[in-house]
C-alpha cells in the first residue's frame, strides 16, 4: 500500500481507529466534518490537518447582535386568485418558517403583480402582523403575486444536515458581508481564528459568501433548489452599491423572473448578468483579503466547491483573484471530475467520494448497499479521472460509522491505491485524443461541465437523456471546451473545432432559444459545417420558430420537428439504414426520454425510427430518432436523447468521428468493446484499458499506429500496456 493523494474524516473521539485506517487507505490528511471537533492531538494523525471554516455562519452571538445583517433573497408568494376586486395573499405561506422571515423593514423592494395581465399593480398594503398582503382593484379571476424580500434566518446546508442526522444542536444563523459591520468582523475573525488553530494546515472554506438557492417548505422539505442560484445574494446593501455603480436599480421582479427565477435553464438578460459580474467581484475582493490572512500564517487556502460558493465561478474571469490554493468537491460522477479536475489557477484540487459516512447509508445491514455505492461512484468517476485526474481523492463524515464496515474498509483501500495509480501515469503527459468538440450553449466556458445540472449532479427526469452527453464525454479521446452563443457571433468558430454539440430543450439556454432567432449566428454555423466540420443536435437543437423551421438548423442535421403545421405535409424519409455510427449497436438504443414528433427531411439517412403500433409501417408516422446528414463538405447528426450508458457512450464516439469525416482515425488507441475504454498517453507510450462492467471482457485493441490485438482483462480491472 502506498501513502499520499488522500484525505480522511476524523472527530475527537475516533483517534485510534482513525490512525488504522491511514494506515489501510495510506491517507496523509485528516479534515473535520459539519457537527464535529478535531482532536486536540491531530497533528499526530497525518501530515496535513484540514479545518472546516466558515465565513457566514457559525458564530450566532455576533448574528443576533446584528439580525439588521443577516442575508437576504426574494421570493415570490404563492399564487392566488382574485375571486372579487379585492384579493388577500398570505406572503410566506409554504415557506419554512424557521428558515424564511419576510423583511417587512425593506418592504419598498416588494411589488405585487397580476400574473394573469403579466402586469405590476401599484394598489395594495401590507400587514406585518396578519402576514399579508391586499391588493385592491384587483380583476375577478385573475392570478397574483407578491415578490418579497426575505430574511434567511437559518443557513439553508446546516437545516439539510439538522435534518438527515437528527441534530438537536443550535440552528445556525447568517451575517453578510456587503453590510459594513460583518465586513470588518469577518477579517477580525479570520485573524483570531489562524492564531487559535496553530494545528491546521488547510483552512477548508465552507464555502464564502453567498450561499445558493436552496429554500425549504413548510414541512421542512425542499422547495427550490439551485445551485447555481444567485437569489441570496441580493441584500439591500449590495443593491445599493450596484445600483450606485452601474447608474441604474434592479428590482425584485429582475430576481423572480415571473416565478421561474433565473435559473441556469434560463437565457439571462443583461441585468441579471451585470449582477452576476457584480457579486463575482465583490466575492473575489472579499475573499482575497481572507487568503492573504490566512497565508501570513502559513497556511493553505482551500475553496470547497459547494454550500456559499456563489459568485465563486471556478471558470469566471475572477477566480484567479481570490488567490486560492485548492478546491474541493463532491463527485457524483464523470461530469463533476471534468468540473473539478480542469478548475485552473489553484496548486491542486481534490474530489471527495461517495458515500458520504452518515447514518443513512452507515447503519446495521447496510454494509452490501454500501460498497455497491462505493463501487459504483469509483467506477463512473474513474474513467474521467483517466482523461484528467484531479490530484487527490477524500471521503466524508463519521469515520467511526465507515470503520463498522470492514468490506467496506478494504474496498476503498483498494480504491485509493488504484487512485494513486492513476494518478501517476496521467500527469506524466496529456492523454491522445482523436478530435476536438465544442459545447454549445448560452453559458460556454464560464459552466464548462456544469449543463444540465440543478442541484450538483442529482438525477432529473427531463435533464438525464441530456446530461449523459457530457457523462459520455468525460471518459472519450476527445478534447472537450464549451463556447457560448456570444463567442460565435463576435469572435467566430475556432478552427481546432471539428464537431459542435448542441443539446437541450427548446428555449433553455442550453438549446439556445432566441439566441436562433438571429440569422447571424445560423450563417455562422451552417457556414462553419459547409466547410467541413460537424454538428450534432440532440433533443431540441437549434430550436426556435421561425421561418416556418422549429429547428433552425434542420438542413444541417436533415431532420424538423412537427409542431402541427405542416400535418398537411406528407413525409416518406422513414426507411431505416445501417450506417458507421450504428455499427456496434446490440438491441435497442436508449434515449431516455426521447423526442416525439421529429421527422426526417428528403435526403438525411434515417439511423432508427419508431412507428405507432396503431398503424401499419408504410404510413408516414414515423417519429426519428437517430439521423445523419451531408452538408456540403461537412456533414450533421440528430439524437433524441442520450442518457449514459456504454453503448450510447459508443455511438456518441462514432457519431462525433463521422461528423468530423475521420472515421478511419477512431480505429487508433480503440477498444472494439464498448465496455472497455482506452487512454493513451504519448508522452510515456503507456495505455491503460479500463473495463467498466462487472464482468471479465474480451475486446480487439488497436494502438496509436491502428495495429490491433486481442485482450481479456478482467471485472473493473486497468489494464496498462
Amino acid at each position: 500500500m502506498g501513502k499520499g493523494r488522500v484525505t480522511i474524516p476524523t472527530d475527537e473521539s475516533f483517534v485510534e481507529g482513525t490512525k488504522e485506517i491511514a494506515r489501510l487507505w495510506g491517507a496523509d490528511a485528516v479534515r473535520d466534518c459539519d457537527g464535529t471537533e478535531l482532536p486536540q492531538n491531530v497533528t499526530e494523525l497525518a501530515d496535513k490537518v484540514y479545518n472546516t471554516y466558515f465565513v457566514v455562519r457559525g458564530d450566532n452571538a455576533w448574528a443576533k447582535a446584528h439580525p439588521e445583517e443577516t442575508h437576504r433573497t426574494f421570493l415570490m408568494s404563492g399564487r392566488t386568485l382574485a375571486e372579487g376586486d379585492t384579493v388577500r395573499i398570505e406572503v410566506a405561506r409554504g415557506y419554512l418558517p424557521e428558515q424564511i422571515v419576510p423583511d417587512w423593514e425593506n418592504i419598498g423592494y416588494w411589488q405585487v403583480f397580476d400574473r394573469t395581465a403579466e402586469r405590476e399593480t401599484k394598489e395594495w398594503s401590507a400587514d406585518e402582523k396578519s402576514g399579508c398582503v391586499t391588493v385592491k382593484d384587483a380583476q375577478p379571476y385573475h392570478e397574483y403575486t407578491v415578490n418579497f424580500m426575505a430574511k434567511v434566518v437559518w443557513h439553508p446546508v446546516q437545516i439539510y444536515n439538522y435534518l438527515t442526522n437528527h441534530w438537536t444542536c443550535e440552528k445556525q444563523k447568517m451575517y453578510d458581508p456587503a453590510f459594513p459591520h460583518t465586513a470588518k468582523y469577518i477579517e477580525r475573525h479570520m485573524e483570531e481564528w489562524c492564531v487559535q488553530h496553530p494545528e491546521t494546515n488547510v483552512v477548508r472554506f465552507t464555502t464564502f459568501l453567498y450561499q445558493f438557492s436552496l429554500i425549504f417548505n413548510e414541512k421542512g422539505k425542499e422547495k427550490y433548489v439551485d445551485w447555481f442560484g444567485y437569489g441570496l445574494s441580493a441584500s439591500p446593501a449590495l443593491l445599493s452599491a450596484f445600483e450606485k455603480e452601474y447608474g441604474y436599480a434592479l428590482c425584485s421582479e429582475d430576481f423572480v423572473r415571473a416565478g421561474n427565477y433565473n435559473s441556469p435553464f434560463r437565457n439571462s438578460d443583461k441585468k441579471f448578468l451585470d449582477w452576476m459580474d457584480f457579486v463575482q467581484r465583490k466575492v473575489s475582493s472579499t475573499v482575497k483579503g481572507l487568503v492573504d490572512i490566512v497565508h501570513a500564517h502559513g497556511k493553505e487556502a482551500m475553496m470547497f466547491l459547494g454550500d456559499d460558493w456563489i459568485g465563486a465561478e471556478p471558470y469566471g474571469k475572477y477566480f484567479k483573484d481570490m488567490d486560492l490554493d485548492a478546491v474541493v468537491g463532491s463527485v457524483g460522477g464523470g461530469v463533476t471530475v471534468r468540473m473539478l479536475s480542469e478548475i485552473p489557477h489553484v496548486r491542486y484540487r481534490e474530489g471527495r467520494f461517495l458515500p458520504y459516512f452518515f447514518p443513512d447509508t452507515f447503519f446495521e445491514g447496510n454494509e452490501e448497499n454500501a460498497v455497491a455505492e462505493l463501487n459504483r461512484n469509483w467506477t463512473t468517476a474513474r474513467r474521467a479521472l483517466l482523461r484528467k485526474p484531479f490530484d487527490r481523492m477524500g471521503f466524508g463524515g463519521y469515520l467511526s460509522l465507515a470503520a463498522k464496515f470492514p468490506k467496506f474498509v478494504r474496498r476503498a483501500g483498494e480504491i485509493c491505491e488504484e487512485f494513486r495509480g492513476i494518478v501517476e501515469t496521467a500527469n506524466q503527459g496529456k492523454p491522445y485524443s482523436g478530435l476536438t468538440v465544442a459545447i454549445l450553449n448560452a453559458w460556454g466556458s464560464l459552466r464548462s461541465w456544469q449543463s444540465h445540472m440543478v442541484a450538483h449532479e442529482l438525477w432529473y427526469q427531463q435533464i438525464y437523456s441530456y446530461q449523459g452527453i457530457l457523462e459520455a464525454l468525460s471518459g472519450l479521446a476527445v478534447d472537450v471546451k464549451f463556447i457560448s452563443f456570444d463567442d460565435v457571433l463576435q469572435r467566430g468558430i475556432d478552427k481546432d473545432i471539428d464537431v459542435i454539440i448542441n443539446v437541450g430543450d427548446a428555449y433553455t439556454a442550453f438549446s439556445g432559444g432566441e439566441y436562433w432567432a438571429d440569422e447571424k449566428l445560423t450563417e455562422a454555423v451552417r457556414a462553419w459545417v459547409h466547410e467541413g466540420h460537424g454538428f450534432i443536435g440532440v433533443g431540441e437543437p437549434a430550436a426556435c420558430r421561425k421561418g416556418g423551421r422549429f429547428f433552425q438548423l434542420a438542413d444541417v442535421m436533415g431532420v424538423d420537428k412537427e409542431l402541427g403545421f405542416t400535418l398537411s405535409e406528407d413525409k416518406y424519409n422513414i426507411e431505416k439504414k445501417e450506417h458507421f455510427i450504428t455499427a456496434d449497436v446490440k438491441g435497442e438504443i436508449d434515449y431516455g426520454e426521447g423526442m416525439k414528433n421529429v421527422y426526417a427531411l428528403d435526403g438525411a439517412d434515417v439511423l432508427d425510427i419508431t412507428f405507432s403500433d396503431r398503424f401499419r409501417r408504410n404510413v408516414n408516422v414515423g417519429e426519428v430518432k437517430l439521423a445523419a446528414n451531408g452538408y456540403g463538405r461537412g456533414r450533421g447528426v440528430y439524437i433524441a436523447g442520450l442518457p449514459y450508458s456504454a453503448q450510447n457512450a459508443r455511438i456518441l464516439y462514432r457519431a462525433m468521428f463521422w461528423a468530423a469525416h475521420k472515421e478511419d482515425e477512431m480505429y487508433r488507441a480503440f477498444s472494439s468493446n464498448e465496455q472497455v475504454e482506452c487512454s493513451y498517453y504519448p508522452d510515456c507510450d503507456s495505455y491503460a484499458l479500463v473495463n467498466n462492467s462487472a464482468r471479465k471482457q474480451t475486446t480487439v485493441f488497436y494502438d496509436r499506429n491502428g495495429q490491433k490485438r486481442e485482450i481479456e482483462i478482467g471485472a473493473g480491472a486497468i489494464l496498462n500496456l
